[in-house]
């Protein structure tokens, strides 16, 4: 029985060092005789031509969203043309890899990529001049997978593909100068290059993949030989404080202004008061990162200092309070302020001087009023008397840095400016208490005024939400938090302040009367001031603002708006604008549930706004669709059924989202096809609803509402098809 398993065991080893020797004869013959000994394949013309490629997986960029969710950057796969022009190419089998037959080839393809023949043909007869490959401009890069397999399908001989990746932005001009814009590098990486893509491109980015093998010199991978491949890691996903609504209703507000003033730009912002985050933020001129129409780089928020004018009055007006030496009811004259100064250029109110005397706007005289009404009627003459009486230029120049003013804000790596301060000369001191002769940013103001409009603290702004994992979303790189930057007043001095501002707007001699809303009462300031360029004041021209806060009686955002335009008397009259966005900010933040009930002649009618409503959107995801139409009649939306599936397996709005009466909402139940609907009229944010919970490809042009779309209405759409849909102004 021993000798039975020892020859066993004898018979296994033969056979074994039979076959290490096979082995070692088939990796001698292929290294030294370049011969495959199992099939006999002659490999010297592969082995000869050997080549070690490396080829990379581009990673995809993150995605940017608002807060509810709403895409406003992502990447989109695409496709780049190539065309092998060289006869030499080696044939396989008869067949040619190389193009052969130009004209043919150029008819086709100029024909599906809306392309030049002529320019087309020039590209593919490159080879006269020894070009062993082309491509094919423009025309040729960055195309849908619809039409790169409506191509292959041709199998044109020569006409070959390579991945590529377009950054695409669905909202258009959506907070542009503050998202900025990727592009494509040399490498084909995209990378970030102003806004947000810039700031935080170490985090979109990601790490591209690649993938190591030998091949022949025309790509023909080499038998038995190893591969090595690392997979690509999709970059982070970044969730900004923006709200689409909000943002889209401070847009349609620049235009609403551009209509009336003509204005040579404008900017605003919302922001919750408490935490310090942006709602909405934005400027005109902007631009489509989609198509870089950019006329200035600049982020005006930041960027642009300018002189605030009124708005920089209830600042005076706290600093007094806080100290203790304000009496709102004591009288003071507002007629005009005759000033000199001492030794120490502190000036002092006189009965006449030499010099030119403060006047109030339009020269305009109440005779005595109290301190209270000298910020309502916005008087030059009692901020200078407030700062030079009640307290001193120096206490009231002390309380505005303690705002933050003329210092850097430092947020969310936002390019900053931070103003100039002029504070030697007696009439520049002067000046300060009412909001000229110094600059400040957008940006400055809404941090100040959080401590105003809220209990005397002040936090700093911010946009950026977090930052996630782009393949769990429950893993947070980061999340920012509120950053209280100081307590310049106290709790009490803001109430005082607040009730100022209050009446400011709600009483009738109030200059900011104009700006009332029908949905709620808000308190506000406005700001008239001169345009200060190149060391000089722009002759007929003005800045006019409003800062306001909402709801009056608990405020819980302020929205700022500002526009540079050829002086108008009536700015602050013409309020449509400013009430659009303080209308359309009250409703989708729920302050619209105590309607004021008087309207001054004004206001702008209620309308189709009274019948609005916003309520939270249901979670409807792997619920049946008859379960979720039930649970959305009550939300009188329009629902857009996607698929023919009889569940939900995605929707648009997100689950917890704001959803408005009439707004359309979309179900999904299934994931490769859709009916299309007639989407004429629809608003951008309808259609990236649509692109949203689909993840089809689409491509946008244009601004206002859709007057055209490639895919005619009751089409079924598969996935990989591009949808174009154009937009027009009215």
């Amino acid at each position: 029985m021993q000798r039975h398993s020892r020859r066993a065991m004898r018979t296994i080893i033969i056979l074994t060092l039979a076959a290490m020797l096979i082995l070692a004869a088939n990796v001698f013959l292929v290294a030294v005789s370049k011969v495959h000994l199992r099939s006999g394949t002659d490999l010297s013309r592969y082995a000869d031509s050997a080549n070690t490629v490396r080829e990379i997986t581009k990673a995809l960029r993150g995605n940017i969203y608002d807060r509810n969710g709403t895409v406003i950057a992502q990447d989109n796969k695409t496709y780049n043309i190539y065309c092998i022009l060289s006869p030499e190419r080696e044939h396989v089998e008869g067949q040619k890899y190389y193009v052969e037959d130009r004209e043919g080839t150029a008819k086709e393809l100029s024909r599906i990529l809306g392309m030049d023949y002529d320019r087309c043909l020039q590209y593919l007869s490159g080879w006269d001049q020894g070009i062993w490959q082309t491509e094919l401009g423009t025309a040729g890069r960055n195309i849908s997978q619809s039409t790169m397999e409506e191509i292959a399908a041709l199998n044109l001989p020569g006409v070959e593909f390579t991945d590529s990746i377009k950054r695409v932005y669905p909202l258009g001009t959506f907070a542009s100068n503050l998202i900025g814009f990727a592009q494509s590098d040399e490498t084909g990486s995209t990378i970030g290059k102003m806004g947000t893509e810039l700031y935080l491109d170490s985090y979109l980015r990601g790490a591209d993949g690649y993938r190591i093998y030998q091949a022949d010199k025309d790509g023909h991978i080499l038998p038995g030989m190893k591969e090595d491949s690392v997979s690509a890691t999709n970059g982070y996903d970044v969730y900004l404080t923006l709200d689409q609504e909000i943002q889209e209703a401070l847009e349609e507000s620049f235009q609403l202004t551009r209509q009336r003033f003509n204005p040579t730009r404008v900017w605003g912002a919302v922001m919750e008061i408490r935490t310090g985050k942006i709602l909405a933020w934005g400027q005109y001129p902007s631009f489509d990162p989609n198509t870089l129409n950019i006329e200035d780089y600049n982020n005006y928020g930041t960027q642009l200092p300018y002189e605030p004018g009124s708005t920089l009055k209830p600042f005076t007006w706290a600093a007094a309070i806080n100290e203790g030496t304000y009496d709102g009811s004591a009288q003071v004259y507002s007629g005009p302020f005759y000033w000199n100064s001492d030794s120490e250029n502190h000036p002092f109110r006189v009965e006449s001087s030499p010099y030119q005397p403060i006047e109030n706007a339009s020269k305009k005289n109440w005779g005595w009023i109290d301190f209270d009404h000298g910020l309502m009627y916005s008087s030059n003459v009692v901020a200078a008397t407030v700062q030079t009486e009640l307290i001193t230029p120096e206490i009231n120049l002390d309380y505005l840095k303690k705002f933050g003013f003329f210092q850097s804000v430092a947020s969310d790596g936002l390019p900053e400016e931070t103003g100039v301060l002029t504070f030697h000369w007696p009439m520049e001191k002067l000046a300060l208490s009412y909001g000229q002769g110094s600059s400040v940013t957008m940006l400055q103001m809404l941090q100040a005024y959080s401590a105003i409009f809220g209990d005397g603290t002040m936090v700093r702004p911010y946009y950026v939400d977090s930052i996630r994992d782009h393949y769990d979303n429950n893993h947070v790189i980061y999340q920012a938090t509120t950053k209280v930057t100081g307590h310049p007043i106290t709790e009490e001095t803001a109430r005082e302040v607040q009730g100022i501002l209050y009446r400011t707007v709600n009483d009738d001699d109030g200059t900011a009367k104009y700006y009332r809303i029908p949905e709620c009462e808000i308190m506000g300031k406005t700001g008239t001031t001169q345009v200060y360029v190149n060391n000089s004041y722009l002759s007929g021209y003005t800045i006019a603002s409003l800062m306001s806060a909402l709801p009056a009686d608990n405020p819980q955002v302020l929205v700022y708006y500002c526009f540079e335009a050829p002086y108008d008397r009536n700015a602050h009259y013409y309020s449509e604008a400013v009430q659009n966005l303080l209308r359309k900010t009250a409703m989708r933040l729920g302050y619209a549930g105590n309607p004021v009930q008087e309207n001054p002649d004004n206001l702008i009618e209620a309308g189709e706004y009274d019948r609005i409503e916003i309520q939270d959107m249901p979670s409807l995801i792997n619920h049946s669709l008859y379960y979720s139409e039930e649970k959305l009649k009550n939300l009188n939306v329009e629902i857009h059924v996607l698929g023919s599936g009889d569940t939900v397996i995605d929707q648009y709005p997100v689950d917890n989202a704001m959803v408005s009466t009439g707004q359309k909402v979309f179900l999904l139940t299934e994931t490769n096809s859709f009916i299309m609907p007639d989407m004429t009229g629809w608003t951008r944010k309808d259609v990236t609803g649509l692109w949203a919970v689909t993840q089809f490809g689409f491509k946008l042009t244009g601004e206002g509402k859709v007057t055209s779309q490639s895919i005619p209405p009751g089409t079924q759409v598969t996935r990989g098809t591009e949808i174009e849909v154009v937009f027009e102004s009215e």
